[in-house]
């Protein structure tokens, strides 16, 4: 007898966390499906809220809900939806995989302090991150390519790794054959640096002074929901 169903003789009665397993591989398909999304940024970026697109001015621009009639009705989300939706909001505005992201939840979920803040922290310490900050790249994938294209220095040493976490005190600088390059890519751009790294735009050297404190940080993530996300 299975939840009163009547179980036929020498058929195997149904495993009760069948469900439950459906459900957690439902999950892990439709994650797998976004971390190899390559359709329309825009779009991605609209059903998510990510706002932190560029250091250009160009994100009001952009269609802020969906196209047509309904496209500005809001649907009732579930718990999970919310949990899934924040943490593909963190996720997708940093630019990091599926895998990467996990792995930066658990080294903040084994450090000492909050783990939402030092989730963030992490995120915020990427080289590529620094270098989209600092106003040395447009997006964030853009820095993403100065890096892995060899154009940076770490304390004098190259550094082609885009998920590199700088340190409080590490000197970022520009290699002198790219300096032309980095040059024009920063001339259209009026960026403030964050009060947590000095910028020297005419030495093209930015210097990470201190991680920076949570209230420094976007204040419209919701660490809080993607520590449930991952807590169930």
């Amino acid at each position: 007898m299975y939840f009163g169903i009547p179980v036929k003789y020498g058929q195997r009665e149904p495993d009760k966390n069948q469900d439950d397993v459906k459900i957690v591989k439902k999950r892990k398909k439709k994650e797998s499906k976004l971390a190899k999304y390559t359709g329309p940024s825009n779009k991605l970026f609209r059903n998510f809220g990510v706002t932190d697109l560029s250091n250009r001015k160009l994100v009001s621009s952009l269609r802020q809900t969906a196209s047509g009639q309904h496209g500005a009705a809001r649907k009732k989300l579930s718990d999970y939806a919310l949990h899934l939706n924040e943490k593909q909001k963190i996720r997708l505005t940093y630019l990091v995989s599926e895998k990467q992201f996990a792995k930066y939840y658990n080294k903040a979920a084994r450090t000492k302090g909050v783990t939402g803040t030092v989730l963030l922290q992490l995120l915020e310490s990427r080289l590529d991150n620094v270098v989209f900050r600092a106003g040395f790249a447009t997006t964030r994938k853009q820095s993403r390519q100065i890096v892995n294209h060899g154009h940076v220095l770490v304390n004098g040493k190259k550094v082609d790794i885009p998920s590199y976490l700088v340190k409080a005190g590490d000197e970022i600088t520009v290699r002198a054959k790219s300096s032309d390059f980095v040059k024009a890519v920063m001339e259209p751009l009026d960026v403030a640096a964050p009060a947590w790294m000095t910028v020297d735009a005419n030495a093209q050297k930015i210097v990470f002074d201190r991680i920076p404190e949570r209230e420094e940080l976007d204040p419209e993530f919701k660490e809080q929901l993607v520590i449930e996300y991952y807590s169930k």
